[in-house]
């Protein structure tokens, strides 16, 4: 079997590179203009090529990073933090932890179950602390051990899974790990409006079975698609969630829907497909998130962008 790197994958990699050492040599002369321009073509090559973690393993955690605006990372504070022990939640993030992706060994072999409990505790520790928030707090809640799980696979170190995971969280979807979940209620809702938009012979199908996305997509919006396999697929998925906006998950969830239409629409009982989603496919399912952007109205598609973080409508 030829192990000669595909040289467009190669070229690629290259203009990944190029870009992100602009960020590297950033200094007071380069504008945020410049910046925000660095970052769109950083969108766009990852939207036409994907991130070509085959031939430089080290591009992805260095994009992820740069998506989330992770600058500051201190080896002293999250030492501190993991030396303060368990957190007042530790036996609910035991409870969860050692199932997390239990059927993937590659992830099994390279995160352990005590990786993501440091992460986790440390996670509550941080939060305990922080004060500036004071319209959100964070602890530990359902779903949160698989939204590490990623980062942990990730990055090359504990201490850049905890600072990128935690700037995920706190920014990106803070409404999601609410204790009441109320940004996942809101993402399922609106998926139910989306799809009876994009496709209403669909949406009917499943409302006259009573099927709606609270009973059948609640893993898929609450963990972002990370509960479906397999994870090389998953973390191509976060590369466009990162790079575009949580959000978009939702959409991402109808592409897997309109992928086995066909069976759904010819099942008197359609759960029983949609309980166990088939193998995630990234690229289809983004190409389908992408064209559906442009079959929403304006303010339907709003409400999607601020419903992971909007504390108010």
């Amino acid at each position: 079997m030829s192990t000669t790197p595909d040289p467009s994958a190669v070229a690629s990699a290259h203009s990944f590179n190029k870009i992100l050492n602009q960020y590297k040599t950033a200094t007071k002369a380069r504008s945020a203009a410049d910046m925000e321009e660095s970052t769109k073509k950083l969108r766009r090559l990852i939207l036409v090529d994907g991130i070509p973690s085959a031939v430089d393993p080290s591009l992805r955690p260095r994009i992820w990073k740069v998506l989330l605006r992770v600058r500051e990372i201190s080896a002293p504070a999250f030492l501190e933090y993991v030396g303060r022990g368990p957190c007042e939640v530790r036996e609910k993030i035991r409870n969860d932890t050692f199932r997390t992706l239990a059927t993937d060994k590659g992830f099994k072999e390279r995160v352990s179950e005590d990786m993501l409990v440091r992460l986790l505790d440390a996670f509550v520790w941080r939060n305990h602390d922080r004060h500036e928030n004071v319209q959100l707090g964070f602890s530990y809640v359902q779903g949160m051990n698989v939204l590490a799980a990623p980062f942990l696979y990730t990055m090359p170190s504990e201490l850049e899974a905890f600072y990128s995971f935690a700037k995920f969280i706190e920014e990106s979807c803070p409404l999601y790990v609410q204790p009441t979940l109320e940004g996942v209620h809101r993402g399922l809702k609106l998926l139910d409006r989306c799809l009876k938009v994009v496709d209403a012979d669909l949406y009917a199908h499943l409302r006259s079975k009573n099927l709606s996305a609270e009973i059948y997509a609640f893993p898929s919006v609450l963990t972002l698609c990370a509960c479906t396999p397999p994870l090389d697929q998953v973390l191509q998925l976060w590369d466009f969630l990162l790079a575009f906006g949580v959000h978009l998950n939702v959409l991402c969830v109808i592409a897997q829907l309109l992928l086995m239409r066909d069976e759904v629409m010819n099942s008197s009982s359609p759960m029983r497909l949609l309980r166990t989603f088939p193998p995630l496919e990234a690229l289809p399912v983004i190409g389908i998130a992408v064209t559906l952007v442009r079959d929403l109205p304006t303010d339907l598609y709003e409400e999607l962008v601020k419903h992971p973080y909007a504390v108010h409508d």
